[in-house]
């Protein structure tokens, strides 16, 4: 299994979550991040921003559905046809174990 964090722009989450959705990947944590990029922040006027707001998507699937949640992910948080700077970062990691709480069974 697989861990997929996406840190993308806010105004991408809903969408991006709507597209996991439909394509039977409902399970998703959301979470509200601030950060920056190699571009180190935005200097709008006289005022520098070094922390911009995100939000991280975190997925856990199947190492076979890697390539398409990438593409859904990629496809919809991508400003525009080209993209800009900003549009975030995806990050996948093996997950070696899982537990439900509930139940204390291993989900893997």
């Amino acid at each position: 299994m697989l861990m997929i964090k996406a840190i993308i722009r806010p105004d991408k989450t809903a969408t991006v979550l709507s597209e996991l959705c439909d394509a039977g990947f409902p399970a998703v944590t959301k979470l509200d991040v601030v950060g920056r990029g190699k571009q180190r922040g935005v200097k709008v006027g006289d005022i520098f921003y070094d922390e911009i707001p995100k939000q991280m998507l975190l997925v856990v699937i199947r190492d076979e559905d890697k390539d398409d949640i990438v593409k859904i992910i990629t496809k919809n948080a991508k400003t525009g046809t080209k993209g800009a700077f900003g549009d975030g970062k995806i990050f996948i990691t093996p997950v070696e174990e899982a537990y439900t709480i509930s139940s204390g069974a291993n989900k893997l």
